[in-house]
């Protein structure tokens, strides 16, 4: 899909440069706590109630602090929080309000201007006169005096929001909810949602407690407040007020259930036999009633490998579409090789389900991608913010919920998560006309009576030609017939030391040439030429489809 906007030079907007995305930088793994007794659950209940009534006082109280927070507003909560709990456990806490309330300011900058996306789209749109038509770049007018009158008044109400919520971004005020606020309005739907009042209660209690604990390099097994060693034996650190839950020495609760990463647990095995930092997540899954232990870790920054090293091998340019990916692959010089290929998933359902489908698809285009031998996979830098408002694009219901269902974001960090694991780099392209430029250069071309061509497929060779540094274009100008060595050379791709670089292609032909009859004798006689041998010939200089130029 083809992105928008940007500075328009000539009728056409300046492209960005392609760029290596940069690697992961930590790693989280997940396994089941089994086996729990009820004493253990009990436990587990408490410690994640008490601690996440201090993480509600606490992010309370940043939240009040505003603009004004400062070293010692922070040093003071901790304080606070250290006499109910543990200066570890106070300090994971302190640090978790910081990023929620860091998050919601990205959230309030993020809403503040989809509002002045919408305003200028409605400004711009009730200044054209009744039914004036727009343009490729912007909308005409409205279509009747009735949908005039409604959409000025959707504008005084969005510049009424857009004035509060700036006001409020001035003022540093945030809103946050714990527990989340899509879950706290469910409490008024519980019939559409399919639950119960006890049900729903049991799942945002569990969203709001707190059962997390940072990692500490140095201390035993990387984490004192949540302790996993080798065997896979889990303790916690109690809080003061609940001491007397303890089983072992030093106030803490040994857990009757084992823990056993089966993912990167080898990886993990050597961080706390060296006394590195794990942050470990305790959390329950109140739909299946299970309890999971999440241990995470940061990686040393990995400088990313350079573009030149990305393209070496030739590259897999990837479209992504509501359904499915559509991937072809190119060597260095952004030939297509080989089928176009697709990978489908589906986005309906739930989230999990989502997240599955595209984990699925993504593991399979990595495996193709490692198969073939490229270096690299390049996709478009897709960031379809600005396009989901609802002005732009108002009786479009279906294409907005379109570009709204697809997880441009999560989909990125996940692929460079995955790439990076065998050993792929991910080359991120400007997404500006690759679908129309695909189309118009390769689809028909590279169309045959036993592979049919889509669009998408024919972006991905856009796409996989840009990331690779060449045009889309597929053949530049023949030089001209009089001295063929005074335009140049016929490409602009294939370095000076490859061979065949100055050959003449042959000519296309309607028919693959007869061989010889089944008896070993020509069918015909050779008839005599009328040509003059010393003769110019009359063949025009042909461009092989397949092969490309430019």
């Amino acid at each position: 899909m083809s992105g928008l906007g940007g500075d328009v030079v000539g009728g056409v907007r300046e492209l960005a440069a392609s760029f290596v995305a940069p690697g992961p930088c930590g790693v989280a793994i997940r396994d089941r706590l089994k086996h729990l007794t009820p004493q253990d659950e009990k436990v587990l209940r408490a410690v994640g109630a008490h601690q996440g009534a201090l993480a509600s006082r606490d992010l309370k109280s940043r939240c009040a602090d505003g603009l004004e927070h400062s070293a010692d507003t922070w040093a003071a909560r901790k304080r606070d929080l250290t006499k109910e709990s543990s200066s570890r456990i106070a300090g994971a806490i302190t640090k978790a309000t910081h990023d929620q309330w860091a998050l919601a300011r990205r959230c309030q900058a993020a809403h503040i201007q989809n509002l002045a996306a919408g305003i200028k789209t409605l400004r711009h749109r009730l200044s054209l006169s009744i039914g004036q038509k727009g343009t490729k770049r912007a909308a005409g007018g409205y279509r009747s005096k009735n949908e005039w009158f409604r959409k000025s008044r959707r504008l005084a109400a969005l510049e009424d929001r857009h004035t509060a919520a700036v006001a409020d971004w001035q003022a540093g005020r945030v809103r946050v909810v714990r527990g989340g606020k899509r879950l706290l309005n469910t409490r008024h739907h519980l019939n559409e949602a399919q639950l119960t009042e006890a049900q729903w209660r049991e799942r945002w209690e569990a969203e709001r407690w707190f059962l997390a604990a940072d990692g500490e390099s140095g201390k035993r097994f990387g984490n004192e407040t949540i302790r996993v060693t080798p065997d896979g034996e889990v303790s916690i650190k109690l809080p003061v007020p609940l001491a007397h839950l303890a089983n072992a020495k030093h106030g803490r609760y040994i857990l009757t259930g084992r823990i056993a990463f089966a993912h990167r647990g080898a990886e993990w095995a050597d961080r706390i036999e060296a006394n590195r930092a794990v942050a470990y997540r305790i959390h329950l899954d109140t739909e299946r009633g299970r309890w999971y232990l999440t241990a995470s870790w940061q990686r040393p920054v990995v400088k990313a490998v350079p573009l030149a090293t990305a393209r070496a091998r030739g590259m897999i340019g990837v479209d992504t579409n509501a359904d499915h990916f559509a991937a072809y692959h190119l060597d260095q010089h952004g030939n297509p090789i080989g089928e176009p290929h697709r990978f489908p998933y589906d986005l309906s359902g739930t989230a999990d389900h989502r997240d599955a489908q595209i984990r699925h698809a993504l593991t399979r285009l990595i495996n193709w991608a490692v198969r073939v031998g490229v270096a690299a996979i390049g996709i478009e830098d897709l960031d379809f913010t600005p396009e989901k408002t609802r002005e732009k694009h108002g009786r479009r219901k279906r294409f907005r919920q379109l570009i709204s269902g697809m997880p441009t974001g999560k989909l990125k960090a996940r692929l460079v998560s995955m790439a990076a694991e065998h050993g792929l780099s991910v080359v991120a392209v400007d997404p500006a006309y690759t679908s129309l430029w695909g189309a118009q250069h390769w689809q028909k071309p590279l169309t045959t009576p036993h592979r049919k061509m889509s669009r998408h497929d024919a972006a991905g060779i856009a796409i996989g030609r840009r990331a690779l540094g060449h045009p889309i274009r597929r053949r530049t100008a023949p030089p001209p017939h009089d001295r063929s060595d005074r335009a140049g050379h016929r490409t602009v791709q294939a370095e000076r030391g490859a061979r065949g670089r100055e050959g003449t292609r042959p000519p296309i032909t309607d028919r693959p040439p007869e061989g010889p009859a089944p008896s070993g004798k020509r069918k015909r006689e050779t008839s005599a030429s009328n040509t003059v041998r010393d003769a110019p010939s009359t063949q025009q200089w042909v461009q092989d489809s397949l092969m490309c130029t430019g």
